[in-house]
């Protein structure tokens, strides 16, 4: 069953914007949603993944976010943060650092640079994209193909937490 305390969790927004090599997303906010499922149980990352897939976002991976800089260019990305907690670093090098912790969900914007520069042993994310996109793993500056790409991705149907009426199409349509 979905949360409907989902829909009324408080959310940030932040707009990065091209930072040295990596090209964050001008035109797309961050959506940070901020305690916005209730991680719990012996499994936690399984609610995730059904209120992701429930919206249309299909789940790909469970794991942490890697400890280098890196963006996608392929796929607008949510993180959901199933267990622990983390300090993230969006944007690239010298970006913004964003606390996280169990309950919360990051909506990355294709181009949005993301590392993990610290957090809990226990610390576990579920990933997903919309149908058809996926996250191609870009380390160095784009090319123009890759910009251009970033820019015509498709925008997905709906809201990874809070669905059709969500924040996606407050902010991002």
């Amino acid at each position: 069953m979905i949360r409907s305390e989902a829909v009324d969790a408080p959310l940030q927004t932040l707009l990065l914007e091209r930072n040295g090599w990596v090209p964050n997303n001008p035109r797309l906010r961050v959506l940070i949603y901020i305690k916005a499922i209730a991680a719990k149980g012996k499994d936690p990352a399984a609610l995730f993944e059904q209120i992701f897939s429930a919206h249309g976002w299909p789940p790909q991976w469970r794991d942490g976010v890697y400890d280098y800089h890196h963006y996608h260019t392929q796929g607008h990305e949510v993180l959901g943060i199933a267990r622990g907690y983390a300090r993230l670093m969006l944007g690239g090098p010298d970006g913004r650092v964003l606390e996280v912790s169990d309950g919360d969900v990051l909506l990355l914007p294709a181009g949005t640079g993301h590392c993990n520069i610290e957090s809990s042993d226990d610390f576990l994310v579920v990933g997903a994209y919309p149908p058809g996109q996926h996250a191609d793993i870009c380390r160095e500056a784009p090319n123009p193909a890759q910009l251009a790409n970033i820019d015509k991705l498709p925008f997905p149907g709906q809201d990874p937490v809070q669905g059709p009426h969500g924040a996606v199409n407050r902010y991002w349509l």
